[in-house]
């Protein structure tokens, strides 16, 4: 990672740096010289639903435009919405978001899509970054056209309805979707339609300061109350942008990603659309997963952190699926990026075709017990396994669980905080284990 850009583009407070307009501004003139550079006439730019995005959306605007290149402005719409219009719109050079993802409404980012849906690699996000923290752009006389895109969700919803065909199923699925309050809020109702599901929504009214407020993949109580209120058969949460799923099956239990990841991958083996038998992940995926592709016979290849990581090992191994479990997941045959509203669907033709509840199909993996802490630590960064105490304490934790666990630390890629995170065989051991490291970190960092 470099100075800006962390594991998922650039990310931080809104209207404090990094995330400024002049910093959005010049971000723009970069993405705008390298678009033209590349004989590319355009930029598609969308956004989540954050108070700040309209004022980050026009800084990138004016950036890209006094570049010499149009911008296409999409308004509220998913992550995968900005990938797959940039990827089906033939002058399209490359695609922003303005997002933080599942972040508090007051932090925003931005997330750059090159030409063909793909987000940059290392070597294109160093070269924007010199550019930005760089002197004044030399900027063309020409100035580029600015242009909304009306038909953005209705696009993206009909490039996503059209894989499936849910039409001439015995009944309708009993749905409850949980939009966040994000960028799905307007859209989900154009993919999840009354004429094929029996669908309710909740938190689809957003006013720019409740995005991830109590809502979403990351606190599902209330849709899983609102499961078992009106006995759905699922319940489906998105986050912020909406490239992240996470479910609540028929009595109102939470599947993660890594469950719901073993699944679609048990359902695509057994109907020959795994590719290359390989399912990728992350190195904070549950022991569990792991076991469960082993029973399933599945390779399974870990990668680092991020989902740009998962997608750099599904190319290198030729996989069409991978992803996190955060419920961010990848199925590279159909979508350049994590979709969370793919990934419903996806789920939905699993529970159909088997005609199976969701709390059946996700018996195929057993939890291990997780407990995830993020502890708070100076933005510097330190190294903390050069403090003795830090790494006795990580070392005499891993020696008390052996193989019935494993102990993860590692830095967040958009926030100062350190991530503990900590597997065991039961609930109260791996919560005492991680509390333990915990506190020997706040104590000596």
């Amino acid at each position: 990672m470099g100075q800006l850009f962390g594991t998922d583009g650039i990310r931080g407070r809104a209207n404090a740096y990094p995330m400024t307009c002049e910093l959005a501004m010049k971000t723009g003139q970069a993405v705008g010289i390298l678009t033209q550079k590349s004989s590319n006439r355009c930029v598609i730019i969308g956004r989540d639903t954050r108070i700040s995005g309209p004022m980050i959306e026009s800084a990138l605007t004016a950036g890209i435009a006094s570049a010499g290149v149009d911008v296409m402005i999409t308004g509220v719409i998913p992550t995968p919405g900005v990938a797959y219009l940039s990827r089906a719109i033939e002058s399209c050079g490359a695609g922003i978001m303005i997002s933080a993802s599942h972040n508090p409404y007051y932090d925003n980012g931005i997330k750059i899509f090159q030409k063909g849906g793909m987000k940059l690699s290392d070597e294109q996000e160093a070269d924007l970054e010199k550019m930005i923290l760089g002197p004044p752009i030399e900027l063309p006389s020409k100035i580029g056209t600015i242009v909304s895109v009306d038909d953005a969700q209705e696009r993206y919803a009909q490039f996503l309805v059209k894989k499936f065909n849910f039409q001439n199923k015995q009944r309708k699925l009993k749905l409850v979707i949980d939009t966040a309050n994000g960028a799905a809020s307007f859209c989900a109702s154009k993919i999840f339609t009354p004429d094929i599901f029996d669908v309710s929504f909740i938190h689809n009214t957003p006013n720019g300061i409740n995005i991830n407020e109590e809502c979403g993949s990351q606190h599902t109580k209330d849709l899983s109350d609102h499961v078992r209120k009106v006995n759905a058969d699922i319940g489906l949460a998105f986050d912020g942008d909406a490239d992240r799923l996470i479910a609540v099956d028929e009595t109102g239990r939470q599947i993660t990603g890594d469950t719901l990841l073993a699944v679609l991958a048990k359902f695509a083996k057994q109907t020959g659309k795994l590719g290359n038998n390989i399912v990728v992940s992350t190195v904070m995926s549950n022991v569990g997963f792991g076991n469960a592709l082993a029973q399933l016979d599945i390779k399974h290849e870990i990668t680092g952190v991020g989902d740009r990581k998962v997608l750099e090992r599904m190319q290198e191994t030729g996989a069409v699926m991978g992803g996190e479990d955060s419920g961010h997941m990848i199925f590279l045959d159909e979508q350049t990026t994590g979709d969370g509203a793919l990934s419903a669907l996806k789920l939905i033709e699993v529970m159909l075709e088997t005609q199976r509840p969701l709390s059946e199909l996700s018996m195929v993996m057993t939890v291990y017990p997780q407990v995830l802490i993020n502890v708070k630590v100076d933005a510097s960064r330190p190294d903390f396994m050069k403090v003795p105490i830090v790494a006795d304490t990580i070392k005499e934790v891993e020696s008390q669980l052996g193989s019935q666990g494993r102990v993860l630390v590692r830095y967040s890629g958009t926030q100062p905080l350190l991530r503990v995170m900590v597997e065991g065989p039961e609930e109260n051991l791996t919560r005492q284990c991680c509390e333990k490291i915990c506190q020997t970190i706040k104590k000596s960092l």
